[in-house]
């Protein structure tokens, strides 16, 4: 089945962060580590919400500032130092009632690899590692950081008919 016919199931997102949300750079600063969100993907985010999807990031980073952003933007719950994702992932599928077809996950390194394989769409940034490309039935055009998230959530919504519209308009 094509990438684009597998999106009309999509309901539920999952995200990493570092390397997906993020480009990957961490910034040590004294006494804290900063890492930069895109505004473009933040967008994307509330209005999928807005429109009734829902949205998870699963990542093995501890920050709580990434965290409570993305909470803000509406994000359902984030799960911090998560060491085994696929553990995540089942805990979360069983707890929500997710079913594999109708989640797009989003990764790009060999910890995304297990729940990549098992989503309905996997799907990766342009700079992700050569393992996740490989599996992967979408590469975005556009590197992690750099609204990569919007790409996948905008074709979701757009083949579902949920892209535009008036309440696209406000933030």
């Amino acid at each position: 089945m094509s990438y684009k016919k597998k999106l009309a199931a999509v309901n539920t997102f999952i995200f990493d962060v570092d390397g997906v949300l993020t480009d990957g750079n961490v910034y040590l600063m004294r006494d804290e580590v900063v890492r930069a969100l895109n505004s473009r993907d933040g967008y994307a985010i509330q209005h999928a919400v807005k429109r009734g999807y829902t949205i998870y990031v699963v990542t093995g980073g501890n920050s709580t500032a990434v965290r409570d952003r993305l909470l803000k933007q509406g994000v359902k719950e984030v799960f911090l130092q998560s060491k085994n994702k696929m553990e995540v992932y089942d805990k979360l599928s069983a707890q929500a009632a997710l079913k594999d077809q109708q989640v797009l996950y989003m990764g790009d390194d060999i910890p995304d690899y297990a729940v990549m394989k098992r989503a309905g769409v996997a799907a990766c940034p342009q700079d992700a590692a050569v393992e996740i490309k490989a599996i992967a039935d979408y590469q975005s055009p556009y590197p992690g950081g750099k609204h990569c998230v919007r790409d996948v959530i905008e074709q979701t919504l757009r083949v579902q008919g949920d892209w535009f519209g008036d309440d696209a308009l406000e933030w």
